[in-house]
């Protein structure tokens, strides 16, 4: 995972009025929603007013800036960051991998997943060998990325019967995820899976009733499964490890699907891991 968004090398000012632009709102808007005045806005952009430490915070809360990216604007303002960044094996992190054990062993025997900012696993369990089975080893070593695995011809791409309405699905949310936190790696991450060989012509996207465009794979044993997902994250993080991490979970769209899962559930397997051991946990 890459360690720095965008970040021209400015002072804060320039930093802000990057942001604001991205945000596409106006020094009025941002100062009206801030509760100051657009003159200081304007002078903090251009270098001639120097922010405190708390304003900082209170425009950074106001364009709604990731915790790492607000960081970047404290560091380049003359402060201190305020955010913290602990691995996932961090003796403080005990409770948060307790938390994604409990939500990955509740959804077996449906795949589920947890991604952090880059699309690279930091655990899984014991189903998603459902999706993941035919899949290059090469792919699943870690850090095994989600992106590339499910995009790559020698990933799960082959598998995919409606490859071109789910490819366009997963490049429409990394769109908007550059957008929000402007981060380089994920663009570049971006630009090489939609490099990839694509339908020439689109399959005709599938519904759930009216509800949503479900993830249709054919299995390494030939069977159809369909499935829709879900996000969650972590609500008031104030840690950028646990702010930027997301859990993927899928549910069955049909009786087949869900069959089929209960029905490998009652395959031995190994014994669930703990999030901390990585994206093993998916193998």
């Amino acid at each position: 995972m890459t360690d720095v968004a965008v970040h021209p090398p400015l002072g804060a000012g320039a930093l802000l009025r990057d942001w604001r632009q991205r945000r596409r709102r106006s020094q009025l808007d941002l100062a009206l929603d801030a509760g100051v005045s657009a003159r200081h806005v304007s002078f903090v952009e251009t270098g001639r007013a120097q922010p405190s430490r708390e304003m900082v915070l209170h425009l950074a809360e106001e364009l709604e800036l990731p915790l790492r990216e607000r960081n970047h604007l404290l560091l380049a303002a003359g402060y201190a960051p305020v955010y913290g960044e602990r691995p996932l094996d961090h003796p403080d992190m005990a409770p948060v991998r307790e938390a994604l054990d409990l939500v990955l062993r509740g959804h077996e025997p449906y795949p589920a997943v947890v991604v952090d900012r880059g699309w690279n696993v930091a655990a899984g369990n014991r189903a998603n060998p459902v999706l993941l089975d035919g899949c290059a080893p090469a792919l699943l070593e870690p850090p095994l990325n989600v992106l590339r695995v499910s995009l790559h011809p020698d990933g799960m791409a082959p598998r995919i019967v409606n490859l071109g309405p789910w490819r366009a699905h997963l490049l429409e949310r990394v769109d908007r995820q550059i957008a929000l936190t402007g981060d380089a790696g994920l663009a570049e991450l971006r630009a090489e899976v939609a490099s990839y060989p694509a339908p020439e012509h689109a399959a005709r996207t599938e519904a759930i009733g009216d509800i949503a465009v479900p993830l249709h794979v054919r299995s390494a044993t030939g069977a159809d499964l369909r499935f829709f997902s879900t996000m969650a994250t972590f609500g008031t993080a104030v840690d950028i490890t646990v702010a930027e991490l997301s859990i993927e979970s899928f549910f069955p769209a049909d009786e087949a699907t869900r069959r089929i899962c209960h029905q490998k559930s009652l395959t031995p397997a190994p014994r669930h891991p703990s999030p901390a051991s990585g994206s093993d946990t998916t193998r």
